[in-house]
């Protein structure tokens, strides 16, 4: 199993940035594919980004170029940096991590942009 901790979340005015940091614990081995989703109030959860291991990132639309997802390996950690915030992007932002049979989901962490 893997389990998955969030952190960096907040308050945060129009055009600031804050950095989200996930952290994968057990078996971090397995896992091939991490991202990030978000759900804000009353819409679907959507899915921002996502990174696979020793390939390619992706991006929706309504962040590229704003948002960024990293990894640091030796701390089966990933990141995602988030710049020119929007009073839109307020959500409950999910980490996930993926492996074969199975994907995990962190308990979440708020985000909060005020105009």
């Amino acid at each position: 199993q893997v389990q998955l901790v969030e952190s960096g979340g907040g308050l945060v005015q129009a055009g600031g940035s804050l950095r989200l940091s996930c952290a994968a614990s057990g078996r971090t081995s397995t896992i091939n594919v991490m991202g990030w989703y978000r759900q804000a109030p009353g819409k679907q959860r959507e899915r921002v980004t996502v990174m696979v291991f020793g390939g390619s990132t992706a991006y929706a639309d309504s962040v590229k170029g704003r948002f960024a997802i990293s990894r640091d390996s030796a701390k089966n950690t990933v990141y995602l940096q988030m710049n020119s915030l929007k009073p839109e992007d307020t959500a409950v932002y999910y980490c996930t991590a993926r492996g074969l049979g199975y994907i995990e989901w962190g308990q979440g962490t708020q985000v909060t942009v005020s105009s």
